[in-house]
């Protein structure tokens, strides 16, 4: 049966806007501080080189446009661009998360904490390194789930004209999907819920971290925003987690 609460209709727009009210929480913004210090010098960083090589890569993926779909290229030409927008922004983002990792961690289990009146397990620089292992075997778990798909919708951009028009779509809800997947398993990893059980819980409520994802990916592509998105998307599936999932999912005690 579904929940009647408040919580069981609040939508991933909701979420979205909650991760950018609680960055700024009393006693959250210090654990905001390394993912965002991570995100701005990688993203900063590559976003800035991107930039410098547009104007050659967008011709060369125009290059394979047939011939009868030429009339189309004023159309296709923002796909080319949101394309290579999409499969970088995800790249770097993948790498950023991999290095904030234990950070992305720690900041969604204060935040827990707070949103919910509980004490949060250790949260010293020994308990952090303890948890190193643990959280990059997450990650290594995302990363091959994610790979055979993602090879297999990269595959299609060589395909003229799917590549130029299907494909780009194709891989938005790809990335959609993907980065809800990465942002709530950070709450969902510190309960220590495995991945698969996490994916099939995600999956119950598809529509909503797909509208989470998709808010996050369009961040992922817009300067500035790009820069703030990791903690702002830590925080929000944080608050999803608690109100949709941790009543099923949690293993801390719930607050008195």
């Amino acid at each position: 049966m579904v929940s009647s609460s408040p919580a069981a209709s609040r939508s991933g727009i909701f979420y979205f806007s909650q991760g950018w009210k609680l960055i700024t929480a009393p006693g959250i913004r210090r654990f905001v501080f390394l993912p965002l210090l991570v995100n701005i010098v990688l993203m900063g960083t590559a976003f800035g080189w991107l930039f410098t090589r547009l104007d050659q890569w967008i011709p060369a993926l125009l290059s394979h446009v047939p011939n009868w779909l030429q009339w189309l290229s004023y159309l296709l030409w923002p796909l080319a661009v949101i394309s290579i927008l999409l499969i970088f922004g995800y790249f770097f983002s993948t790498i950023a998360n991999w290095i904030a990792a234990p950070f992305n961690g720690l900041l969604a289990e204060q935040l827990e904490a707070r949103l919910t009146g509980n004490t949060p397990p250790d949260t010293g620089l020994i308990g952090i390194a303890k948890d190193i292992p643990r959280i990059m075997k997450r990650e290594w778990q995302k990363l091959a789930w994610y790979l055979p798909r993602a090879l297999v919708l990269l595959l299609l951009y060589l395909i003229p004209g799917i590549g130029q028009t299907i494909a780009p779509v194709l891989w938005f809800l790809f990335s959609a999907w993907m980065l809800s997947i990465q942002y709530c398993d950070y709450p969902f990893d510190n309960h220590k819920v495995p991945f698969k059980d996490m994916r099939v819980a995600l999956r119950t409520r598809k529509v909503m971290n797909m509208q989470f994802g998709a808010l996050v990916s369009l961040c992922t592509l817009i300067p500035v925003l790009n820069l703030v998105i990791m903690p702002v998307a830590v925080c929000g599936a944080t608050a999803m987690w608690v109100d949709q999932y941790r009543t099923k999912h949690g293993r801390w005690p719930s607050a008195q």
